[in-house]
């Protein structure tokens, strides 16, 4: 029995050391009181977190102590833990024979330290290694503070960067295809067809019938002229030629050589297809020379003319093709092309008139109607172009950062060309193939400063 009883308590003694070993060399085994007070020792110890990373290890990061949607901790990650590689696993992303050239102020201020050391907050000061910070200005950062300051690239590829002119316009006439019906000679309106401002004619349709003393004798001559076989053919040419001057139309005519009487009443008809604009025409009315009866205008072919700003002038010119989408025609668009660019610059808007010339086979846009015009400017042509958000513009300056791997990024001056489509062109300062940072970019801009600044002083405090 007493061998029984020592051997049961070497037993207990052993499990008792095995498992006090367990908790001292795995503190994330401790009970939760046991790892609160190891979290507090740290904390007292002069350790606080650098920041708080989600329980499970999601990519999701805070400043300041907080819990999942579940309830959970964030789990504090202190500075002897931010040296994780996120491509590799390697431990530190440090190399072993990089030497420390100085150590600079945790909160960017332009304070540097040959020796470690703690600002008024308690917080270390980061140590700053060979090559960290480079002669051309370029700025490396660890791959964790790429992670959680969201950095992004893209490699520049050759794009063909669609450059669109926008501008609202309205739809005009074609003044090419407006007739104006008047009588050459005194008339009288002896009847007018059912037509009224806003009807849609068709080329010979008749309009009218008018009596005329001037036409009826042109008429009477010419059949005279045609019925006398010996008068020669030039007698009958000039005698037709009277009938045309006074515009009579071709149908008239046609009924006038056929019939053996010169008719009193002669039918007038639309000279095209179109729309009637102005109809002033009135059954027993006199008509005088020169007076306005109707108006036509054919609307198969419309203009749109959209004003174009003067900074945008260059880019337009005659034959670009032209998208235009009316606010009457939700979801429809119409193709057309520059035609006129013309040379007048009105000078309280500062814009140009540019008129395109739009096709309207169903009649649908209308003289007066709003519509909103691109004209497509690009190229065509492939070049080199990054996304919009690459680029840094100052006003006076452009620059892109130029990601070089292994965390460091380079400032790189950039010419800009067209943009277009969210895709900026570069014309000199980057190559093909290079990638460029596209987030985050006046982060990193900042911290550039920062150690720019701070080599500044670092290299006036090593001077005499």
């Amino acid at each position: 029995m007493k061998r029984v009883s020592v051997t049961m308590g070497v037993l207990a003694a052993v499990t008792a050391a095995g498992i006090g070993g367990l908790w001292l060399t795995r503190p994330d085994l401790l009970p939760f009181s046991s790892k609160k007070m190891e979290m507090e020792h740290q904390v007292r110890a002069g350790q606080r977190p650098l920041y708080y990373q989600d329980p499970d290890g999601k990519p999701a990061y805070a400043l300041d102590a907080r819990s999942t949607a579940g309830g959970r901790a964030y789990r504090p990650v202190y500075s002897s833990e931010d040296k994780v590689s996120f491509d590799t696993g390697e431990e530190s992303e440090v190399p072993q024979a990089s030497k420390i050239k100085f150590y600079r102020n945790p909160m960017g201020l332009a304070d540097t330290s040959p020796v470690p050391k703690k600002d008024s907050m308690g917080m270390d000061y980061i140590p700053v290694y060979e090559g960290d910070a480079a002669d051309d200005g370029s700025v490396r950062l660890t791959l964790g503070k790429l992670q959680r300051s969201g950095v992004k690239s893209v490699v520049a590829g050759m794009r063909v960067i669609r450059t669109v002119i926008r501008a609202p316009g309205t739809i005009q006439l074609d003044e090419r295809r407006v007739s104006v019906i008047s009588m050459r000679s005194e008339s009288w309106l002896q009847k007018v067809s059912d037509v009224t401002t806003g009807s849609h004619v068709r080329k010979g349709e008749p309009l009218m019938e008018i009596y005329s003393p001037a036409i009826t004798s042109a008429a009477a001559e010419y059949l005279a002229v045609r019925g006398s076989g010996s008068v020669s053919d030039t007698l009958n040419a000039g005698a037709r030629q009277r009938l045309m001057n006074l515009n009579v139309p071709e149908s008239a005519l046609a009924a006038i050589e056929k019939g053996k009487a010169a008719p009193l009443a002669i039918a007038w008809t639309a000279p095209r297809d179109g729309i009637v604009l102005e109809r002033n025409a009135t059954e027993g009315m006199r008509v005088g020379p020169g007076d306005v009866l109707f108006r036509l205008a054919d609307t198969s072919v419309v203009w749109t003319m959209i004003d174009v700003a003067e900074r945008d002038l260059s880019l337009v010119k005659a034959g670009q093709a032209a998208t235009m989408s009316a606010r009457g025609f939700p979801g429809r668009t119409f193709e057309g092309k520059v035609a006129v660019v013309y040379p007048q610059l009105n000078k309280e808007t500062r814009t140009v008139r540019v008129r395109i010339e739009l096709p309207n086979a169903d009649l649908a846009l209308l003289p007066d109607m709003y519509v909103d015009a691109e004209i497509d400017v690009g190229s065509g042509q492939a070049v080199l172009a990054v996304p919009d958000s690459a680029v840094l513009d100052s006003g006076e300056r452009q620059a892109v950062f130029v990601d070089k791997g292994n965390g460091r990024l380079e400032p790189r001056p950039v010419k800009l060309g067209a943009r277009g489509g969210g895709y900026t062109e570069i014309r000199d300062g980057v190559v093909d193939g290079e990638a460029v940072v596209t987030s985050a970019n006046f982060l990193i801009d900042a911290e550039s400063n920062i150690n720019a600044a701070l080599k500044g002083y670092s290299d006036a405090g090593s001077q005499p």
